[in-house]
């Protein structure tokens, strides 16, 4: 299994012989509404686009998670997988292929990995995107993947996973909203998963926001800290921290069935 980290919640996942894109954000500036002034994120230079892409697999149907000038510039025929919200998205834009996953629902690719879509992220007071557990299903390994720190407790039936990324640090408008749970959370989701490597996602990298919200924005957490509370709560895990757009393997063992 390999990884390759884009900054922010985009990766490309290597599993089962497929190359799965997830949430891309690779080229110009990410803002929410065009509303510039606001938020924007930007990075030195635009990721190339991968090739060879069996599969995009949408977790929101917000600009950071379905980025639409990123989405123009792939192959409107590969196939999509996305939270109802994120299915709009593409749908918009002309992608021919889109399976829209509600909680619960699951769909197989290529005969090869089986993705399952769990409860994630709250947007608002009526809408719950998507969290995903990727299934190898040769080998058995799995990843589970949600981007904001919102963990279902739905997720325990599916222990133990193989490799979670999440994030591992909080984001919030203070006295407003948490937008990122994680220094909390990813504790919570180690306990249940067990997993065998943690790949903080969401935060860090080479990207620079600005804007009003960026200037207000609050963090709390770090790695250091996460590797200290793991260690006071005897958890074995890895902790692998990626350099944007390195390609890395994942070192994982085959667990025992007894």
């Amino acid at each position: 299994m390999y990884l390759t980290w884009f900054d922010s919640n985009s990766w490309l996942l290597e599993i089962g012989k497929n190359r799965i894109l997830i949430d891309p954000w690779l080229v110009g500036s990410l803002t929410f509404g065009n509303l510039n002034w606001f938020f924007e994120g930007s990075r030195p230079q635009e990721r190339p686009i991968p090739e060879n892409i069996d599969l995009i697999l949408l977790s929101q149907g917000l600009e950071d998670h379905a980025h639409t000038p990123t989405l123009k510039q792939l192959d409107r025929n590969i196939k999509v997988v996305a939270s109802p919200n994120a299915a709009k998205v593409v749908q918009q834009l002309g992608y021919t292929q889109v399976t829209v996953l509600a909680h619960g629902e699951t769909f197989t690719l290529n005969h090869q990995v089986e993705i399952r879509a769990f409860p994630g992220s709250p947007i608002g007071p009526f809408l719950v995107e998507n969290g995903y557990l990727l299934q190898e299903l040769e080998s058995g390994f799995k990843v589970y993947y949600e981007p904001h720190g919102y963990h279902s407790l739905e997720v325990k039936q599916v222990a133990p996973v193989d490799v979670v990324i999440t994030p591992s640090i909080d984001i919030e408008i203070p006295l407003l909203i948490s937008l990122i749970r994680g220094k909390d959370s990813v504790l919570e989701v180690i306990k249940w998963l067990q997993p065998q490597a943690l790949i903080p996602t969401a935060a860090g990298g080479d990207v620079i926001f600005e804007g009003l919200l960026a200037k207000i924005l609050k963090y709390a957490g770090s790695t250091t800290e996460l590797r200290s509370l793991l260690e006071k709560n005897h958890l074995s895990v890895q902790v692998i921290e990626p350099t944007p757009g390195d390609r890395f393997e994942v070192p994982l063992k085959k667990r025992s069935l007894i």
